[in-house]
């Protein structure tokens, strides 16, 4: 594999592409409001966290298989059929409101939400690998990232004044329309098969598989191969803890006395941080694995110390935190796609998803015990201990004193 220093310009195409995928798919308008909707219909808190539970179970269920679909289909396939189910489940919810179509609504999107798992940084890696240009997924990824946040925090700003146009219909809609733009975005991205496209440098990920065989053989590679198993498990150990506890987050500020309107001010710095964390991705490329493991104490300790602090100031000490998890996360991922070598990618890759969602699950539940008896804060500084446990395996690993760098699949931490 040939890795250079100048992007070859299908790099650019591949970026755009890219950065608009990740950006509409978060700019959903109906997110702030989709809960309101299912109380405004009549159902009970028991009734939205049991579609919560669908949404969840779908994920995992389909998580492994439609990577493995997507290696052996097409991975630009599934990144155009993703957007189109949620885009399928808005229009349900508004056209004919009800529990029964709100978990309809869920299994489509949480379908949605498992075959772009997976086949995204897969297509993404090997375009790059084609174009010898694998030292730019960290970069590529982190931005990505960064419009994902990026649209999160602009669908929040802009939903309020639709909505007070045009109510349900008018998020509704305008989500609709977000999901059908993902799409033909999607069409944008490079062929990724072999019967789509001559690659300018064939790689060992040409050889088309089956489904089941490609699914057989990504699950024995993360099974056999100790750099792959262990930079498979690196991704769920960094990644559930912050993504589980942004869901916590505006109870933790409200918890420090601020009114509701300043609320979401507070989860703006969070924003912030984690949009300074991805763009940092190609400097935390250069760390070892004592360097990773350094990141994420300082990012455990910012976490408990800011959850802890008890006042609106400690924000800023979790945003140090959640940026600190951003980029933690972008270079677990790059780890991930280092390693992998076969050619069910998107089925690997996918593994590593569905075990972040079981653990996301486990830390909901350990998360509810804690903050029942301790407070929120409590329960924030006690999610932070997790990755000294983490810490210690990197620097015990035999590959403790290595970089991982794209283009040396030998060192990751096995």
């Amino acid at each position: 594999m040939t890795v250079t220093s100048t992007p070859p310009p299908g790099v650019r195409h591949l970026a755009v592409t890219l950065y608009g995928y990740a950006f509409l798919t978060d700019f959903v308008l109906l997110y702030p409001f989709y809960v309101l909707l299912f109380t405004d219909t009549g159902l009970s808190v028991g009734q939205v966290s049991s579609l919560f539970v669908i949404w969840s179970v779908t994920g995992l269920v389909l998580e492994v298989p439609s990577g493995a679909w997507a290696d052996a289909v097409s991975r630009r396939l599934l990144l155009v059929l993703a957007p189109l189910l949620p885009a399928t489940a808005f229009c349900l919810w508004l056209l004919a409101p009800s529990y029964p179509v709100f978990a309809v609504g869920f299994v489509l999107w949480g379908a949605g939400g498992a075959l772009r798992s997976g086949a995204q940084e897969a297509l993404v890696f090997t375009a790059l690998d084609r174009l010898g240009a694998t030292d730019r997924y960290a970069r590529l990824t982190g931005r990505a990232r960064t419009a994902a946040v990026l649209a999160a925090a602009a669908s929040g700003a802009v939903a309020g004044p639709v909505f007070a146009v045009g109510g349900y219909p008018a998020v509704g809609a305008a989500s609709v329309l977000t999901c059908l733009l993902a799409a033909a975005v999607a069409v944008r991205f490079p062929a990724d098969r072999p019967s789509d496209a001559t690659p300018a440098a064939p790689t060992d990920e040409d050889d088309e598989l089956g489904w089941l065989a490609g699914l057989r053989a990504g699950l024995a590679e993360a099974r056999t191969d100790r750099g792959v198993r262990g930079a498979l498990l690196l991704v769920p150990a960094v990644t559930a803890i912050p993504g589980a506890l942004d869901e916590y987050t505006a109870l933790l500020a409200r918890e420090t006395g601020v009114g509701e309107a300043t609320v979401p001010l507070l989860l703006l710095l969070l924003w912030a941080g984690m949009t300074v964390g991805g763009l940092l991705a190609p400097v935390g490329e250069r760390l070892t694995d004592r360097g990773y493991a350094a990141l994420l104490g300082c990012a455990a300790a910012a976490l408990a110390a800011g959850a802890l602090v008890g006042r609106p100031a400690g924000f800023l000490l979790l945003a140090v935190a959640f940026g600190a998890f951003e980029l933690a996360t972008v270079l677990a991922d790059v780890r991930l796609q280092v390693r992998i070598t076969g050619p069910s990618r998107a089925t690997v890759t996918s593994a590593a998803g569905m075990l972040t969602d079981l653990t996301v699950i486990g830390v909901y539940g350990g998360y509810g015990l804690v903050a029942g008896t301790g407070g929120n804060g409590v329960a924030f500084a006690v999610a932070a201990c997790p990755y000294l446990a983490v810490a210690g395996w990197l620097l015990t690993s035999r590959a403790g004193r290595t970089r991982p760098r794209p283009g040396d699949r030998s060192a990751v931490t096995g």
